[in-house]
């Protein structure tokens, strides 16, 4: 099997954990609140992402010289977190997911006045198109407009200001400990939060917290090791099986079917960002000096 293949088979197992860990959030969200769901979601990860790393470098690979980088990291992962299991609790999987992928197209475009990137014409068209399938998605000022899509929209631009912030910090920080940090703080500010909201969960739902930490984590090392296998040009679309995950889990538990404008909106996201990373790609490969 090539290096390629590997990396977008694991990429795949990634998307499905991730998908598995929302439907979790998602059923955990008829009881209790966002904040109790991120609190033991992030208390289960913790402890896993501090031994990864003790076998990836041991854990001096946690230490770090830019605490208040960590810090602001930190709150734009709570709000995504929050966010998110927010959304989910108010609508479908899958519409909850496809607004969620707007994310690499908040990127395309924040990173011109953030980090004074150049963005071509095809990416900035592109991005405009993906939000032209938000707002289909959506549907503001329609008679299905759901407070909860402008929630997802959120989550949506905290986790773009978290890939941002990755950019521009990632290459002088060790990899587990921006993981490590954007782990800590979301359990330290809903530890805070969590007595305002706490509810006893029952017996099955202990499981529930434990699954959704675990499939998280696992989550976290599939889709690391996708991108040691193969090029992230290549990998990085393999995001979007999510969407089959979500409209399968949504239909298969909850008896959701996504009507024709979240199918139509899905599709305009989806291409705007294979598009994006088709032009990354070529870039990078006229980039890439001849042996």
């Amino acid at each position: 099997m090539s290096a390629s293949l590997k990396g977008i088979l694991w990429m795949c197992a990634g998307v499905f954990c991730l998908s598995v860990g929302d439907a979790i959030s998602k059923w955990l969200g008829e009881v209790h609140s966002p904040v109790q769901i991120i609190f033991f979601r992030t208390l289960v990860s913790l402890p896993l992402i501090a031994l990864i790393a003790r076998f990836y470098g041991g854990l001096r690979k946690l230490t770090t010289r830019r605490p208040g980088v960590h810090l602001v990291r930190g709150l734009f992962a709570t709000g995504t977190m929050l966010c998110f299991v927010f959304g989910l609790t108010l609508l479908p999987l899958a519409e909850t997911t496809a607004i969620a992928f707007a994310a690499p197209l908040f990127v395309t475009l924040l990173s011109v006045p953030l980090l004074g990137e150049k963005v071509g014409r095809l990416p900035l068209v592109a991005a405009l198109v993906g939000f032209l399938g938000v707002l289909v998605v959506v549907r503001p000022g329609g008679a299905g407009f759901e407070v909860g899509g402008l929630v997802v929209v959120g989550a949506a631009l905290c986790y773009a200001m978290l890939m941002i912030t990755a950019r521009r910090y990632g290459v002088r920080e060790y990899l587990w400990a921006m993981v490590f940090y954007v782990t800590l703080v979301p359990l330290v500010v809903t530890g805070v939060l969590l007595p305002w909201v706490w509810q006893v969960p029952a017996p099955l739902h202990w499981l529930g917290f434990l699954g959704a930490g675990i499939f998280g984590i696992g989550a976290m090392a599939c889709i690391t090791l996708a991108f040691r296998h193969a090029p992230a040009a290549l990998a990085a679309p393999f995001d979007y099986t999510g969407m089959l995950w979500a409209v399968l889990l949504g239909w298969w538990i909850w008896g959701e079917i996504p009507d024709a404008w979240v199918f139509a909106g899905s599709a305009l996201i989806i291409g705007s960002g294979l598009a994006i990373a088709f032009h990354e790609r070529r870039t990078s490969l006229k980039r890439r000096p001849s042996s």
